[in-house]
């Protein structure tokens, strides 16, 4: 036991304590900032950092997450202060934790991470820009204005009005803040907001420069107990909900965020929104700005090698002393440089990954819409209009149909329709069906996991009109039988059919889950007492995949009619159907060790290759030939080494002499890289002798020299699951030409 109390008192003092100077150094010039966006007094940013990584460190749920003022909230904090003032501002982050704490104990925390992303991601964009257009006005000399409209409006004649040293001030913030990332690592370890203004303060005070100054010294140790705002009860209730909403879901999205940056403790996010809503009580008690996780501090924490909460804490408890003991030092630091900084926080607010990501999800719309109502609108109104266009769009998604149609070879339509088929789907379902040609032999899939009565019957009445018309419909169902029970007036099942789960046959048996071994039932005449993993794999292709592939294999029966002879490696870790995306009847496989195709009369004597070649092309007809080989071949490793690590396998190393001539050509073309990955090169020469191989046989030879075979060269990386062609060592009707492969030749 004090064995373990002096590991954990170690480990703090060795990576916690260290992390917590670096978050402290990055959060002072922040919460600066953030108060002054907020319009509330310096000091209200340096309480809410005190108390948002003592208090909501300790009582919350992440291990790693820091805690303070956050940007995303300076827009709801100046509008209260605008309008109820700076303590009755205070009394309502009072009331907004308590709602928070309600919440956390009531363990409706996972609720806000319903909210769209895009929602988030846009209503942050927005703030950004607003912070940026308001605090431009002060890097250059003015002040800002109520509206991000009425900034845009002012800017120009702010322009043409400038403020030379006030604005050099900014300028020079904005500019240590864009180089700092591109200085050595040892200069980085400064954190870029704290060294953009200590040069900016270091430069005014050196030349002299005519800036606004300001100073915390007395204004920290004041205090006074916040007031009930005064007005409609409604609006101030509408207040509290949304500074609670928004602190809460800012918090829990930063938390599980962090949790994907760290391998420590997961985070319980209720008790991380209990704690937050403690700290937003006690902030708006001792006259601080609101509270809430904040993503640049908590990466900055993990990154700094924080393991436990006491990082935060300790955070906490620098900005605290630095506040009551050097709260003086801050009125050398210029007001227009923290107005740059935050100048410099608001553009990266509005963030090109994020865009990226709700782009390949289709919600640049809500992104948009929610960020433009913000900005012209207001932060309530425009995230109200996010949410409800995100609705929108995944109630769209709920109901959309697709229908696919296509031709079969013998004249019959397949008509596929998915997705969950409702009266809302019924227009596009009915538009789609009456485009079936009168009297066309239909063969209709339904891949849906709903159906309701308005879908049933706009179905149902197009077949008994189609099949009127002289027409034939044939239904299959690939889930649930809603087509079959609704026509036969059997009771619908009352909810969406659950999604199958995935038949991943393409998984090595050890990554598939494990079922508990048990007695064998002989199957086909096999017998045994416990069942073996091919008798297992054997049942679940009876029970899952034979009832879908019967009819193909039933029409196989009768005959084969491959287009590709495809020869490959033995090698356990080559799947020819999964590289290639090939079906039953599609490939004629030859497999063996090292994909050696013998020379014609060459020693030691191999007929088996030759048979297959010779049936693929003479009888079967196939049109192409295909070698494939892969990276880190164990047969070419033996070739590479003379056949010494063959061993003791007499058999093996005979097979590896037909590799001599891949291994000629290799030292011909490739002999300057006998040195570092020389195997996989082989590899790939490997393949390409292959092919010359075949040309040896006067048949193939005389096929593709008339154009009615081709030769393809294919090679597998094994490590990134990439298919490489592999060009020819000569083209088909041409002379041997060298040519060098490269990693880049033919990737997919």
């Amino acid at each position: 036991m004090i064995r373990d109390t002096q590991s954990s008192w170690a480990s703090t003092l060795r990576h916690d304590v260290p992390a917590s100077l670096v978050v402290f150094l990055v959060a002072v010039p922040l919460s600066l900032g953030i108060a002054m966006a907020s319009g509330a007094p310096l000091a209200a940013g340096l309480i809410a950092a005190v108390v948002g990584g003592i208090v909501a460190g300790a009582l919350g749920g992440s291990a790693v997450q820091v805690s303070g003022p956050a940007a995303g909230l300076s827009l709801v904090v100046v509008d209260l202060v605008h309008t109820y003032g700076w303590r009755a501002t205070c009394m309502i982050t009072l009331l907004a934790g308590a709602v928070q704490l309600v919440l956390g104990v009531f363990k409706a925390a996972r609720a806000a991470l319903a909210v769209s992303p895009a929602v988030i991601h846009g209503m942050l964009a927005a703030v950004g820009v607003i912070i940026a257009l308001s605090q431009l006005h002060v890097v250059l000399g003015g002040s800002s204005q109520r509206s991000a409209i009425a900034n845009i409006v002012e800017l120009p004649g702010q322009i043409a009005d400038l403020h030379g040293h006030k604005v050099a001030v900014g300028l020079l913030t904005i500019t240590v803040l864009a180089l700092w990332t591109r200085l050595p690592k040892r200069v980085r370890a400064v954190p870029a907001p704290l060294a953009a203004l200590l040069v900016a303060a270091l430069t005014a005070w050196t030349f002299g420069w005519d800036v606004t100054r300001v100073d915390l010294s007395d204004t920290v140790t004041e205090w006074a107990f916040p007031v009930l705002p005064q007005g409609d009860w409604h609006l101030v209730v509408a207040a509290v909900l949304l500074v609670a909403l928004l602190a809460g879901c800012e918090s829990l999205l930063c938390s599980v965020a962090i949790d994907g940056k760290h391998g420590g403790r997961r985070v319980d996010l209720d008790q991380e929104l209990t704690g937050q809503g403690v700290a937003n009580m006690v902030t708006g008690a001792l006259g601080g700005l609101p509270v809430a996780g904040v993503i640049v501090r908590s990466t900055a924490n993990v990154q700094a090698g924080a393991r436990t909460r006491w990082s935060a804490i300790l955070h906490g408890v620098w900005v605290l002393v630095f506040a009551l003991g050097f709260g003086w030092s801050i009125k050398l630091i210029p007001l227009e440089a923290l107005a740059a900084l935050l100048v410099f926080i608001g553009v990266q607010m509005v963030n090109l990954g994020h865009i990226r990501k709700v782009h390949g999800h289709g919600e640049v719309p809500v992104y948009v819409v929610t960020m433009g109502a913000v900005i012209l609108l207001g932060l309530a109104e425009g995230v109200l209009a996010g949410l409800a266009l995100a609705a929108l769009l995944a109630l769209r998604r709920l109901t959309w149909v697709t229908v696919l149609k296509r031709e079969d070879r013998d004249g019959r339509l397949h008509v596929t329709i998915s997705g969950s088929l409702t009266f809302l789907g019924v227009p596009r379902l009915t538009h789609e069906l009456r485009t079936i040609p009168a009297g066309a032999a239909v063969d209709l899939d339904l891949n849906i996991d709903f159906m309701d009565n308005g879908a049933f019957e706009a179905i149902h009445s197009w077949r008994l009109d189609h099949e009127r018309m002289g027409g034939t419909v044939d239904i299959d169902e690939l889930h649930d039988e809603w087509y079959t029970l609704a026509a036969s007036g059997a009771r619908m099942f009352p909810v969406k059919s659950p999604p199958k789960a995935p038949d991943r046959w393409w998984l090595p048996w050890a990554q598939r889950r494990r079922r508990p071994a048990r007695p064998v039932v002989p199957l086909d005449g096999a017998s045994g007492q416990e069942e073996c993993q091919l008798t297992a794999g054997a049942r679940e292709f009876h029970r899952r995949t034979a009832p879908l592939v019967r009819p193909i294999f039933t029409e196989l029966a009768r005959k084969q009619q491959p287009t590709h002879l495809f020869i490959t490696c033995a090698d356990s870790r080559i799947m020819p159907s999964l590289i290639t995306a090939s079906g039953p009847g599609d490939l004629f496989t030859v497999r063996n060790i090292g994909n050696l195709v013998p020379r014609r009369g060459s020693e030691p004597h191999d007929d088996s290759v030759v048979a297959a070649i010779e049936y693929a092309t003479q009888v079967l007809g196939v049109h192409t030939i295909t070698v494939c080989g892969h990276s880190g071949c164990g047969a070419m490793a033996g070739v590479l080494s003379g056949g010494v690590q063959a061993g003791s396998l007499p058999g093996l190393r005979r097979w590896l002499r037909h590799g001599d001539h891949s291994l000629a050509t290799f030292i011909e073309t490739e002999g300057d890289r006998l040195h570092g990955g020389a195997l996989d090169v082989l590899c790939r020469v490997n393949v390409q002798q292959q092919l010359e191989n075949l040309r040896t046989y006067r048949k193939v030879d005389e096929q593709i020299r008339a154009g009615k075979l081709e030769l393809v060269g294919l090679y597998f990386d094994i490590g990134s699951a990439r298919v490489h062609m592999v060009p020819p060592l000569r083209p088909p009707l041409a002379v041997k030409t060298d040519r060098r492969v490269t990693a880049a030749d033919g990737q997919f």
